[in-house]
């Protein structure tokens, strides 16, 4: 096992692998859903944590969407930058900062791939919040090229390691 970066210690809780409790998607475009998800953040002994997200329909179990990144933090602060390529052709890089128990993100740049399906996606707000009990709380904002920005994930983790 690596050894972890001095700078990573405002992230170091995130580090290991989550399993969704509950996890509900909603949005004024779509019908409401439920999905299972397992999220992993991983040191490999820099000053960022390698991460990757798979989820899957909890009543068939075919997958749902894939998503990977970086988390990076800058050395001596609470500033940190999550690059994260979606894989139904979105690639999104939140900046904001950390703490003892929490992230708060907002994406700084978005792209799509010129085929992606519309509505374009136009800004992210996330939040994540590590709760008394140990759970790990998401909860998603989004933004698109018809709608304003609107709730859209609100997920529930506990950590399987």
């Amino acid at each position: 096992m690596p050894k972890i970066h001095e700078a990573l210690k405002p992230i170091q809780w995130l580090i290991g692998t989550w399993e969704s409790v509950t996890a509900q998607g909603s949005f004024p475009t779509i019908r409401d859903f439920s999905y299972n998800e397992v999220i992993k953040f991983e040191s490999l002994g820099q000053p960022l944590l390698n991460y990757e997200a798979r989820s899957k329909n909890p009543i068939s179990g075919n997958p749902m969407h894939l998503e990977s990144g970086f988390l990076r933090i800058k050395p001596g602060t609470n500033e940190v930058a999550f690059m994260v390529a979606h894989n139904f052709g979105l690639v999104v890089l939140e900046e904001g900062t950390a703490s003892d128990s929490g992230l708060q993100l907002t994406s700084k740049s978005v792209d799509r791939m010129s085929f992606a399906k519309d509505p374009a996606v136009k800004a992210i707000q996330k939040t994540y919040r590590l709760n008394a009990d140990g759970t790990l709380e998401i909860q998603t904002a989004m933004e698109t090229s018809s709608t304003p920005l609107t709730n859209h994930l609100i997920a529930v983790y506990k950590k399987k390691d």
